[in-house]
């Protein structure tokens, strides 16, 4: 099951890196916020429908707490990136974003009191190494944008947790349909507080190409994507998925490649192959490194 998981998890990583220039397309029409409240939208009708007809499984305080907490922090974590975007580069807010990857096992030690193993360790510091020559640009100097978008980092590196806490105790369709549902709401109010509506013309709705990425965003990218990680991420530890969703730059400089023609630089590919390698490294058994250092030791 753990394989299976691993598997499904980077589908769901895919579907991010691969939407990706969908949603950049979109977003040339519609503000960010506006979309993702739109988005996930969308996708709370299309959970809330399935779990009406399939489900019927009753609702009680804890699952709603649990589900509005997961939202928050998915929230924030977008919000936080859509501010920071006003003030600092995309290729910054890329490798800052993807720094929860070593945030997730440190939380994941406070919280959950997991230590992580040497070859988690490892293979996060190879992923963030990664994640600098991929994303990085020259200018790496520190303004109030990175700030937002570190902030950003926390918030997803505690989503992940978050979810760890909750997969194993909660029904995975219930606690994604709430989560999801929180997100559209608190998106559309940060949406209102930071965006101005005024600027967005009606027919900005009637648009082929906000629709296409909200339909696909909403189903692929939301729907089954959060119910992926929702339901799988019982079988794996938080920093394990962390690594796994380290590669959703790497598919988006793929998708880039393959439908904007966008090429990437050689310190660039090195860094793919890095943020490969550490998820591949995380994943090799504790016994042999064991191994290793006895026969050195030998």
């Amino acid at each position: 099951m753990k394989y299976k998981a691993d598997i499904s998890l980077l589908f769901v990583a895919f579907v991010w890196g691969a939407t990706f220039v969908v949603v950049q397309n979109a977003i040339a029409f519609l503000p960010p916020l506006m979309f993702n409240g739109v988005r996930f939208a969308i996708a709370s009708v299309l959970l809330w429908a399935w779990v009406l007809i399939f489900e019927r499984k009753p609702l009680d305080r804890q699952l709603i707490c649990a589900g509005s907490l997961l939202g928050i922090w998915l929230c924030l974590g977008y919000a936080f990136q859509t501010i920071g975007l006003l003030y600092t580069t995309s290729s910054k807010a890329g490798f800052i974003t993807g720094l929860n990857v070593v945030i997730v096992p440190f939380l994941s030690f406070i919280i959950l009191k997991q230590r992580p193993s040497f070859n988690a360790v490892v293979g996060s510091i190879l992923a963030t190494c990664g994640l600098y020559l991929l994303t990085a640009s020259g200018d790496m100097s520190i303004n109030k944008g990175d700030v937002f978008v570190f902030l950003c980092a926390i918030a997803f590196a505690l989503h992940i947790v978050t979810t760890s806490i909750y997969a194993t105790k909660f029904s995975p369709i219930l606690l994604t349909t709430i989560q999801v549902q929180t997100v559209s709401i608190t998106c559309f109010i940060c949406s209102y507080l930071f965006e101005d509506w005024s600027l967005i013309p009606l027919s900005t709705f009637f648009e082929f190409d906000v629709w296409l990425a909200l339909l696909i965003t909403a189903l692929f990218a939301t729907t089954i994507a959060f119910f992926i990680q929702t339901h799988f991420q019982r079988y794996t530890s938080p920093t394990r998925v962390a690594l796994i969703f380290a590669l959703e730059p790497v598919f988006a400089a793929l998708t880039a490649y393959i439908w904007n023609d966008e090429y990437l630089q050689q310190a660039a590919l090195f860094g793919a192959g890095l943020i490969l390698l550490g998820m591949i490294l995380s994943e090799l058994p504790q016994h042999i490194w064991q191994r290793k250092k006895s026969a050195h030791l030998s």
